[in-house]
C-alpha cells in the first residue's frame, strides 16, 4: 500500500474511528453513573468530545504506526477508559458487567444506524442525484459510512474477547459464581500482556473473526 492510500484510508477512517471509540468510553460510564457511580461524570469523561478519551498512545500513535508497517491490514488500539469504582454499585460485580457490556453494545448499535443511513439515504441520493456530485461528495461519504459499520462491529467484537480488562472480561466475571469470578478476575493485572500475545499469534482471529462475521450477518437483516 503506497502513501497515497494510506492517507486516503486514513482520512476515511478517522472520524469513524473517533466517533467509534467515544460513544463506546463515554456509554461505560453513562451506565456506571445511572447505576450509582458518578465517578466518570465528575471526572468530566461524560462528553462526546473525542479528545477527553483520547490516548496519545494507544489511540494516535500506536495504530498509526501498525497502519502503516502493516499496510493496513492489522491495526490494534485503545482509548483512555473512563474510570469506574465498582464499590459505588449496589450490586457490585452484576453492574461492572453490564457497564462493561454497555460499550460493545453501543458499537453495535452505531453500526446498525451507519447501515441504515447508508442503505436509505446515501445510496438512494447517490442514484437520484447527477454523477458528478455523486462521485465527488456521496462516494467519499459511503466509504466513511462503510468504514464505520466495520470499524464499530470490529471494536464491539475485540473487546469481548473474554479476558479482563476488555468488556468480554468483565462481563465473564460478573456472570461466573463468586468463587470462580475472583479466581478469574486475578488474571487483569496481565490482561493486557495476554491480549497483546493473542493477537501476535492469531489466536484472537479465532474468537474476534467468527464473531465479526456473525454480527455482519446479523447487520445484513437490516
Amino acid at each position: 500500500m503506497d502513501i497515497s492510500n494510506i492517507l486516503r484510508q486514513l482520512a476515511i477512517s478517522a472520524l469513524p474511528i473517533l466517533i467509534a471509540i467515544t460513544f463506546h468510553e463515554v456509554s461505560h460510564g453513562f451506565v456506571a453513573n445511572k447505576l450509582g457511580d458518578p465517578t466518570a461524570k465528575f471526572l468530566g469523561r461524560l462528553t462526546l468530545n473525542p479528545i477527553a478519551h483520547i490516548d496519545l498512545i494507544g489511540t494516535i500513535i500506536m495504530p498509526f504506526m501498525l497502519f502503516v508497517f502493516t499496510g493496513g491490514q492489522f491495526v490494534f488500539g485503545y482509548a483512555k477508559p473512563v474510570p469506574i469504582n465498582p464499590m459505588n454499585f449496589r450490586n457490585p460485580r452484576r453492574d461492572m458487567a453490564i457497564s462493561a457490556a454497555a460499550g460493545p453494545i453501543t458499537n453495535v448499535i452505531l453500526a446498525v444506524i451507519s447501515l441504515l443511513i447508508l442503505k436509505f439515504l446515501i445510496i438512494p441520493a447517490s442514484v437520484l442525484l447527477p454523477e458528478n456530485i455523486s462521485t465527488s461528495f456521496f462516494t467519499p461519504l459511503s466509504m466513511m459510512f462503510t468504514s464505520s459499520v466495520i470499524v464499530n462491529v470490529v471494536l464491539a467484537a475485540f473487546n469481548l474477547i473474554p479476558i479482563p480488562p476488555l468488556d468480554g472480561g468483565r462481563v465473564l466475571v460478573g456472570l461466573l459464581p463468586h468463587k470462580h469470578a475472583v479466581s478469574y478476575s486475578r488474571i487483569e493485572p496481565f490482561g493486557f500482556i495476554i491480549v497483546v500475545i493473542l493477537i501476535a499469534t492469531g489466536i484472537a482471529d479465532y474468537f474476534v473473526g467468527p464473531l465479526v462475521n456473525l454480527f455482519l450477518a446479523l447487520l445484513r437483516l437490516f
